[in-house]
């Protein structure tokens, strides 16, 4: 029988829930980018803005993974209205993006640069929209719902020597709790489970799933194989090192301790959305930042994200808790810091006090308690290319 616990947020018309109540002002293309950014200056913290360098020269499974990416962004159930700025003559079809997000039920506009008279007339009438949905969102009130509605991004990224022993084991007894409670939870980055996949595979519902996550992870190494790249080898960076750790199965033993001890339910491709509960394994690259883009395109309304150097990243729509591995980084980065798991160093705390500790901090998050990446605005997005551009 699942435990039971709420958390204060936004129930959507589409029945999801969110835990922000964002407009969101959202580029359909590169080119459209710096008039997005003009229309977030006027309007300054009541937006959040989403710009990238895709959405034109892609084709086949390039476009509709970034398609799907810009859907799951425009119609996640953190954001309460959307814009989204367009050229006019991109691949990406921009109006369709928006008729699709407002098929959710969710306040939607478009704007092609081409269609308005250029940047200045465009910058003006997408201020001028942007106030209109910022009225249709202000009386959104929240309400108790269900953590089983949760769904939680789990990173790593400038992991140390004492990732995999603290930070990342936290993370994990934490998705536990939120499995035990009929919730989800996302891991992602599988380059990083090379030499521990036989693990995780191990945990999987099903020889089916075991199959796909190890052709995920097949298929990545042959592809960077014919690039001439040592995946295993180059998944271990210099600050890695730095940090303590020795080789890339000591690194990948630590990542995938995040997920916990749950059965694997299921693997999606990058952005995708879970249709099945508990732990499963987006498909997406190493990067942090692309990383977190697909697992919040793919429903997460929130991340964790355990750190053992300090990292900057958060994300545009979505509160991103930073767990730091020691105590010592608290000390030197503690703006980025959410909680500190250097206290299982210490003696201080267990790993599942700290558990118990971090899902309260994610139940705080998602009822509306700012993480430090958003009071330090910190909003990265990039989505995850796969092949050549025309």
């Amino acid at each position: 029988m699942a435990l039971t616990f709420t958390f204060m947020g936004y129930r959507r018309p589409d029945g999801r829930a969110g835990v922000r109540n964002h407009v969101l002002i959202l580029s359909a293309v590169t080119c459209a980018n710096t008039v997005v950014d003009k229309i977030g200056r006027r309007l300054g913290d009541a937006v959040v803005t989403v710009a990238h360098a895709a959405g034109c020269g892609q084709g086949g499974a390039d476009l509709a993974q970034t398609r799907r990416t810009l859907l799951g962004t425009a119609g996640h159930p953190n954001v309460g209205a959307v814009l989204v700025v367009g050229l006019g003559c991109e691949t990406l079809d921009t109006r369709r993006l928006a008729a699709e997000a407002a098929e959710l039920g969710k306040p939607a506009y478009c704007l092609l640069i081409q269609e308005a008279g250029g940047t200045t007339a465009t910058v003006e009438a997408g201020a001028a929209l942007a106030v209109e949905l910022l009225a249709t969102v202000r009386d959104t009130p929240r309400q108790p719902i269900d953590c089983a509605e949760l769904i939680v991004g789990l990173e790593c990224g400038a992991s140390d020597g004492f990732s995999g022993v603290t930070a990342n084991p936290v993370a994990g007894a934490a998705a536990d709790r939120l499995v035990a409670a009929g919730g989800t939870v996302i891991l992602s980055e599988v380059t990083e489970f090379i030499g521990a996949e036989h693990i995780l595979a191990g945990r999987a519902r099903d020889a089916a799933t075991a199959a796909r996550l190890l052709d995920c992870i097949e298929r990545r190494e042959r592809e960077a194989a014919q690039a001439g790249v040592d995946l295993a080898g180059a998944q271990i960076n210099p600050g890695n090192f730095e940090g303590g750790l020795t080789t890339p199965e000591e690194k990948s033993l630590g990542a995938i301790t995040k997920g916990g001890t749950s059965r694997l339910e299921g693997v999606v491709a990058y952005a995708e959305q879970p249709s099945r509960r508990g732990l499963v394994v987006m498909d997406t690259p190493g990067d942090d930042v692309e990383s977190l883009t697909g697992m919040v395109a793919g429903g997460a309304q929130l991340a964790v994200f355990t750190t053992g150097r300090g990292t900057p990243c958060g994300h545009a729509i979505a509160p991103v808790i930073k767990v730091g591995s020691n105590t010592a980084l608290l000390r030197r980065m503690g703006e980025h810091i959410d909680l500190d798991a250097g206290a299982i160093l210490e003696g201080r705390a267990g790993i599942e006090e700290m558990g118990a500790r971090l899902f309260e901090e994610m139940r705080a998050v998602a009822g509306g308690k700012a993480t430090r990446a958003e009071l330090l605005g910190q909003r990265e997005f990039a989505i995850s290319i796969i092949g050549p551009r025309q």
